[in-house]
């Protein structure tokens, strides 16, 4: 009678061990990460600059649960600049950031811009505001460059703020969007 317990603990071990060696081969896969590709600018040559004008995530940033909403108005914000549509661009902007560039504006610092090779890096939100990393291309006559770096093909480096506005998600203004890092392709 000795026996019988070690036998019973033995198979209960053996049963154990077994259902984890079941659990492990027939779980279903995690599912795959979204798809991500980010643009390279570097590997962009000179005469195809400013690059794609779609707008791609790091896995990183697809991996965020606000990532569509994100990619969205910034797909939105890019395409109505390259298509030199205010209208459009107002759609997705919040109204100080609206405040701080009228159509006039808008349009005078626009008039030449072309954006390309647009990357999220990052996206941090929380319930009524956030920020979002990107990297982009631009390419614009160089009286329409900024002063600070007359060139014709410039990398952007920018933190967007992002806000919610009337129950949507805006892209907002305010000091990390107004100080953006940008180096000459």
């Amino acid at each position: 009678m000795r026996w019988v317990l070690p036998m019973v603990l033995l198979a209960l071990l053996a049963a154990a061990v077994g259902g984890l060696v079941a659990r492990q081969v027939y779980a279903s896969p995690e599912p795959a990460p979204p798809a991500a590709a980010v643009p390279s600018a570097g590997t962009v040559p000179p005469s195809d600059q400013p690059g794609s004008p779609t707008v791609m995530p790091t896995e990183e940033a697809a991996a965020h649960p606000r990532y569509e909403t994100v990619r969205g108005l910034l797909q939105t914000y890019f395409d109505a600049i390259n298509a030199r549509d205010y209208a459009r661009w107002r759609t997705v902007v919040s109204d100080r950031r609206a405040g701080n560039q009228p159509e006039l504006k808008w349009r005078t610092d626009y008039r030449s811009t072309k954006d390309g090779s647009i990357a999220i890096w990052r996206i941090e939100t929380g319930p009524a505001d956030g920020r979002v990393l990107i990297s982009f291309t631009s390419v614009q006559d160089v009286a329409d460059a900024p002063l600070e770096l007359p060139e014709p093909c410039i990398h952007w480096r920018v933190v967007i703020p992002l806000t919610m506005e009337d129950g949507a998600w805006k892209l907002d203004s305010g000091p990390s969007s107004s100080a953006p890092q940008h180096e000459k392709c």
